[in-house]
């Protein structure tokens, strides 16, 4: 069966929510639970989907992010949006102050790249700020699919369990969070695993300068196809709302 990558253009539409619930479901990630009936039309067709969030501010300014949809339910008008506490930004200020009954604005997705259910292995590479993204590809995985993942975190009460149909195993690495952009945890890692036979899909998202050596490593040392891969750098040390693109070379491009 042929493997295919689609990517799917969506309305980008602005949607005002309301904060319904809040938890911390580990000490350094925040679940915040959206409802609103601005939902009633909202789509997200792949788990590495990105909305938009309009962080208000008493400058009336604002500040813009990027945050994966984790979980939306269409018939409750809901949505799920994890955030990571790895900064000192404006969405992590907003998600640690905020409290129900307060209410944002989002936009998006503006549209989804979807992966077909055809290979025979997945290879999901992160760090914190994709876990949104990981967790939700695992738990929407049917029960013929092999999932290994493959995660940074700072310690082990950050790790996350997943209800899932599917085959999976799961690598944690522990590093300080102040050794985010530090590749040598990860690959040390990647290096233990041994990559099943037939066809792999290769998703990693982490801070740039993990991410590339991931995806260098996974290419050059073990011969992965790189049109077989999606390799995202989340964010950036040192820098504010960065955001690298670093494969997308599939045939559906």
């Amino acid at each position: 069966m042929a493997h295919e990558i689609t990517r799917h253009r969506l309305e980008p539409k602005r949607r005002s929510l309301t904060v319904k619930e809040k938890s911390r479901i580990t000490p350094g990630m925040i679940r915040i639970l959206f409802a609103g009936n601005d939902l009633a039309d909202f789509a997200s067709l792949a788990p590495d989907d990105h909305v938009k969030l309009f962080i208000p501010s008493q400058a009336g300014q604002g500040e813009r992010r990027d945050y994966t949809p984790r979980r939306y339910d269409p018939v409750a008008h809901t949505l799920t949006i994890d955030f990571a506490m790895h900064d000192a930004g404006p969405a992590t200020r907003w998600a640690i102050e905020a409290e129900p009954g307060d209410r944002i604005e989002i936009g998006g997705p503006r549209g989804s790249t979807v992966v077909s259910p055809t290979f025979d292995w997945w290879l999901l590479i992160g760090d914190e700020t994709a876990l949104p993204a990981i967790g939700r590809r695992i738990e929407e995985m049917t029960e013929s699919t092999r999932i290994i993942s493959v995660v940074s975190v700072a310690a082990q009460v950050e790790e996350q369990t997943f209800a899932t149909r599917a085959h999976y195993e799961t690598v944690w690495v522990h590093r300080p969070l102040d050794r985010a952009n530090d590749p040598a945890p990860l690959l040390s890692a990647l290096r233990t695993l041994s990559l099943p036979e037939g066809d792999g899909f290769v998703w990693i998202a982490a801070e740039a300068s993990v991410a590339r050596a991931a995806r260098d490593y996974l290419v050059n040392s073990c011969g992965h196809p790189l049109v077989w891969m999606k390799a995202a750098g989340y964010w950036r040390k040192g820098v504010a709302d960065a955001h690298d693109k670093l494969a997308d070379r599939s045939p559906g491009r």
